[in-house]
């Protein structure tokens, strides 16, 4: 495939695709004035979604949380198509995809328009980048560069423990100050807290963590996104030898690791090589990369 250029790049409104950079949005769309809506964030592969029964089960449940009367053509295969033309079209043979679902115009108490709307981005991706990804789409090297992710956690906010802070929602002010607060001081990420003083996750992924050659992570009880690669690796790992489990987790537990890594649908796993200045090594988190990520 050859890659257009970003100003002639395309993007897919419900069906509908547009050139990239026009207004598809009016002032009373609810996704826009109330965060009325939810994402995936996906790694396509000649249009092929990895995961992608993961991702669309995780929007199609989220949906039906969220109230969405679902349309019958509203479907994970037609949506998978989607994307694939999407890609073909961009020109992106490994992409990061956007598909954001909103409710769409109207006030709050308006019953009416309650099918989901959609919107499909696609951004290429080159292949084995170690760089961080902006929220527009583009790759950066940002802090974490080839030495690794370096890490800390946000205090100025929390998340509650409740279903609504498992979907990938459209409010996601929380995760934009840890990210602002983890720019200005030079890190990769930042993680975040919930209301019980524990780690929820991080601002564009799940968190785990080596102890004694044990690995954990937060349950989803603890506020953090229902992450499609966390999902995989505790299905995963256990096949693979490795001893996993679901922990509540303290700013403490992760001072003492071994080793941490981060993980999400796009990038995978990410060893951490520095946490609140405390060096951590990552031989064991290299082996789980290799052994699990080459399966997908």
């Amino acid at each position: 495939m050859s890659t257009v250029n970003a100003s002639e790049a395309f993007i897919n409104l419900n069906g509908t695709v547009l050139r990239s950079g026009i207004p598809v949005l009016t002032a009373d769309n609810r996704g826009f004035r109330y965060g009325d809506g939810i994402f995936e964030t996906m790694l396509a592969r000649d249009g092929r979604i990895r995961l992608a029964a993961y991702h669309f089960e995780r929007l199609i449940n989220g949906l039906r949380y969220l109230q969405f009367t679902i349309p019958a053509s509203f479907t994970a295969e037609h949506l998978a198509a989607q994307v694939a033309e999407l890609c073909r079209q961009n020109g992106h043979a490994l992409a990061r995809v956007r598909l954001a679902a909103f409710r769409g115009e109207g006030g709050l108490w308006d019953l009416s328009g309650m099918a989901p709307s959609y919107l499909i981005q696609s951004w290429e991706v080159e292949e084995g980048s170690p760089g961080g990804l902006e929220a527009g789409g583009g790759m950066t090297r940002g802090a974490a560069g080839a030495a690794g992710v370096s890490l800390d956690v946000f205090e100025g906010g929390r998340k509650a423990c409740d279903p609504l802070s498992n979907l990938k929602s459209a409010n996601y002010l929380v995760y934009v100050l840890a990210s602002l607060y983890a720019q200005k001081r030079g890190l990769s990420d930042c993680l975040v807290l919930n209301s019980r003083d524990r780690i929820a996750d991080s601002t564009i992924a799940n968190v785990f963590y080596i102890k004694n050659g044990r690995i954990y992570t937060p349950p989803l009880s603890e506020g953090g996104v229902a992450g499609v690669m966390r999902r995989h690796l505790l299905e995963a790992l256990p096949g693979a030898g490795w001893g996993v489990a679901e922990k509540e987790t303290t700013t403490r537990d992760l001072e003492t690791a071994d080793e941490i890594f981060l993980t999400n649908a796009v990038r995978g796993i990410r060893p951490v090589s520095s946490f609140r200045g405390i060096v951590l090594d990552s031989s064991l988190t290299t082996i789980i990369q290799k052994n699990i990520l080459a399966t997908l």
